[in-house]
């Protein structure tokens, strides 16, 4: 129990430290504002220095490929379109229970406007039980916890893959009845997409570049990335976009890129100038800790986009033709940073699409896309759900004829306390 009282006086320094330390980020802001603006005008000077000396720079900086001072308005979202998403949640294993298992939720929905069609709101989960599902991560030193994460991820991509072709192939089959004599819709002469007319995005809540990919082993990687790929290989081929949506993100990559213009050496050689990063703070560091949403807060419009970036983020080298770009878009509540694959970013069209769509969804959500926001909602296993599953779990041990089914001494106690 938590006691108030004792709460309130150890609070009593956080308004005082808080008042300095807006004090401190508003002078962080304006300094970055003006290395923006220097920077807006050596941007390919920076971009040369990036390029030149990246093996001798130890911090991850993105790449911008349009002018820093970029902001473009969003196009109006078509009214006929389907949304696509998945998340995820989950049953951790505990000992305590009456079987040492975890069990995965992915939530399902499938949003369509303007087409007089039903939505798909659900969520498909799975149970794992057996030693080589629950004992495999420790081999590599990964805790069962962590890994079951992991793998949620890795359900969600491919999930989202399944949703989204049998959606276009759904949409396709509509198109067709309704089209003259029922003819089937054509396919394209070069890579055999399906020309559907209603516009899909596929979108996933957080980002696509995967950094807990980088600290894990090579053969745990190898269990993990190659099913998302695969995932996003279907989607490209398809012609269906992905998105990740980043809510109040924390992301520096971009603000990393003025620590150029604000190095007072000639050359970026942070191995030669700057060797102990983590043991004494570099002459650029000096707008740590502000982040990339605060370059835009103050000089992009509701319903503008920044420029595009491409991210450095050195466990991209695996990803192949999904390397990421990301941009900043002003979406009426925040500024949210928006990530897509590189063949969604260089694909002018495609990506001014997938934008109206994402910032329609922010709209019909009242600050969060609703699809991800409903996928959320279908994932997510509350203390009720918690409970039922364990009962039918017990069910289907005292079927099989198992005896002395349970929980251990200590939750029972904990669940019966009598304070």
């Amino acid at each position: 129990m938590l006691d108030l009282t004792k709460l309130a006086k150890a609070m009593q320094g956080i308004s005082q430290h808080l008042t300095l330390e807006a004090a401190a980020s508003r002078q962080r802001v304006e300094l970055a504002q003006e290395l923006f603006a220097d920077a807006c005008t050596q941007q390919a000077e920076l971009v040369e220095k990036q390029h030149k000396w990246r093996d001798r720079i130890l911090f991850s900086i993105a790449t911008p490929v349009e002018p820093l001072d970029t902001a473009i308005d969003i196009p109006i979202p078509p009214p006929v379109h389907t949304v696509i998403a998945t998340d995820g949640s989950q049953i951790a294993p505990n000992q305590h229970e009456i079987a040492y298992c975890y069990l995965l939720n992915i939530g399902r929905v499938v949003l369509h406007y303007g087409q007089n069609r039903q939505p798909l709101l659900d969520s498909l989960p799975e149970v794992f039980y057996r030693p080589e599902d629950l004992y495999i991560s420790r081999q590599w030193g990964i805790r069962t916890e962590e890994w079951m994460g992991y793998c949620r991820t890795a359900s969600e991509a491919t999930v989202l893959a399944e949703l989204a072709i049998l959606g276009a192939k759904s949409v396709s089959v509509s198109e067709a009845r309704r089209s003259p004599a029922g003819r089937s819709p054509k396919r394209g002469a070069k890579n055999g997409k399906l020309s559907s007319s209603v516009p899909l995005l596929a979108m996933v809540d957080g980002s696509l570049i995967y950094w807990f990919l980088e600290q894990l082993p090579l053969e745990a990687r190898d269990r993990i990335l190659p099913p998302i790929l695969d995932a996003w290989d279907q989607l490209k081929d398809a012609g269906i976009p992905i998105m990740g949506y980043l809510s109040a993100s924390r992301s520096g990559e971009a603000i990393n890129f003025l620590r150029l213009q604000a190095c007072p050496h000639e050359n970026p050689d942070c191995v030669t100038y700057c060797p102990n990063l983590v043991a004494e703070k570099a002459p650029c560091q000096m707008l740590d800790p502000l982040r990339d949403i605060a370059l835009w807060t103050f000089t992009l419009k509701p319903g503008q986009r920044s420029a595009l970036w491409r991210s450095s983020h050195r466990i991209l080298d695996l990803y192949g033709c999904h390397s990421v770009y990301f941009c900043y878009v002003h979406v009426g509540t925040e500024i949210a940073r928006i990530e897509v694959p590189a063949w969604v970013a260089e694909n002018t069209t495609l990506l001014d699409q997938s934008l109206s769509l994402m910032l329609a969804q922010v709209q019909k959500g009242y600050g969060y896309p609703v699809a991800l926001a409903e996928a959320h909602n279908q994932a997510v296993v509350r203390g009720g759900d918690r409970a039922r599953f364990f009962t039918l779990l017990e069910q289907q041990m005292i079927k099989a004829g198992l005896r002395n089914v349970g929980i251990s001494y200590k939750e029972a106690r904990k669940r019966g306390s009598i304070a």
